[in-house]
């Protein structure tokens, strides 16, 4: 079995390397990464197997380094490890994922013994080994009442973006009485009081402000996130300046 370790810190790509050698069978082959870009590179001229994946990286992060591996090879098997367990990185996951992949996604504050049963239960035993504090936000983004559904999640983006709602709903092929209505339901699941945050010289809050404001504050937006979703609205508006032509 041949296995890339992509980790952009050197202490902690010396870690998984030994952890590996102490878990894994002695005829199997690690490769090492420093960044989004190389494991890429690795991927393509090798013949890889699976991957422990660190979330930040230069060049290119892990989700976006797992999209391109799991567009060309969706039964690739990847343990992703990550200092962060934020709404943000376990959504843009769960978006990216393939139907039937292994995969795994375990916080690097778990124990070396944990990190031991992570690696055989993705790489050897087919498992999918998800971190209990991950789970909890998983579980809390399936919930209809506490967690965003997409549609309120890519709202939440836009708005983000600093998007109208005339261009959100042109881009997302709804009426701008719909976005409002998108927005109303996140104000509501934020706790963004539209209404009660009144005083003499007006509101106190811009509701749209607000809610991007909170959602930075609980991890549900990171900067991996909008800069993915920034070029995503720059494709838009090119393929919008074309059909203008």
């Amino acid at each position: 079995m041949n296995i890339l370790v992509a980790e952009d810190d050197p202490f902690h790509r010396s870690f998984l390397r030994s952890t590996l050698e102490g878990t894994l069978q002695e005829d199997d082959t690690i490769y090492e990464a420093t960044d989004g870009q190389e494991a890429l590179d690795i991927v393509k001229a090798n013949p890889i197997d699976g991957i422990i994946m660190d979330l930040q990286m230069p060049r290119a992060n892990g989700v976006e380094t797992a999209t391109v591996i799991w567009r060309g090879k969706p039964e690739m098997r990847i343990l992703f490890w990550s200092n962060y367990a934020d709404e943000a990185y376990v959504r843009g996951i769960s978006r990216i994922v393939p139907n039937g992949a292994v995969y795994g996604y375990l916080l690097k504050t778990a124990s070396e013994e944990r990190l031991e049963l992570a690696v055989r239960g993705v790489f050897r035993e087919d498992q999918c080994i998800i971190d209990r504090e991950v789970r909890g936000v998983q579980q809390r983004t399936e919930n209809n009442l506490e967690g965003l559904s997409d549609s309120e999640f890519e709202v939440l983006v836009d708005i983000a973006l600093g998007m109208t709602d005339k261009a959100i709903a042109a881009r997302r092929k709804m009426s701008t009485r719909g976005v409002q209505s998108r927005l109303k339901h996140l104000y509501d699941k934020l706790g963004i009081e539209q209404t009660s945050s009144l005083s003499s010289f007006g509101p106190v809050y811009n509701s749209r402000t607000r809610a991007v404001a909170i959602a930075l504050s609980r991890g549900l937006l990171n900067a991996d996130g909008l800069s993915a979703a920034e070029e995503e609205l720059e494709g838009w508006l090119r393929g919008q300046a074309n059909k203008a032509v």
